[in-house]
């Protein structure tokens, strides 16, 4: 038991925190009236909900845009060692950029880039 004090303990914190906030939410629930959850001074009422669906297209165009935020994950390692490891770590990134260079061929190809 002795080992496992330092758990509990924090276990039993965490649920006296959760606890606590529990019951403030409780104290100090307002129920929303009409005229707190309108527009406010922001333009038209909106038409839609706010977790509406997005189009298919934005997937596409995210999966771009994380595609090359990896690559320059990868990119700012490798500028530290490049100068130790030498030529093969330059052949190792023109690799790696080509396979990202095919894959944005093929997106362009499929036209995941034509927005019309």
């Amino acid at each position: 038991m002795g080992r496992y004090a330092p758990v509990l303990a924090m276990l039993g914190l965490a649920a006296a925190g959760v606890g606590t906030l529990y019951l403030a939410h409780l104290r100090t629930a307002v129920a929303a009236a009409p005229s707190t959850v309108a527009a406010f001074r922001s333009g038209l009422p909106p038409r839609e909900h706010a977790v509406s669906r997005f189009h298919v297209r934005w997937y596409a165009v995210s999966l771009l845009f994380l595609a090359f935020d990896v690559e320059m994950l990868f990119m700012y390692p490798w500028a530290v060692v490049v100068a130790d490891v030498g030529a093969p770590a330059v052949v190792e990134m023109f690799v790696f950029l080509g396979l990202l260079m095919a894959g944005v061929v093929y997106a362009w190809r499929e036209g995941a880039l034509r927005w019309a």
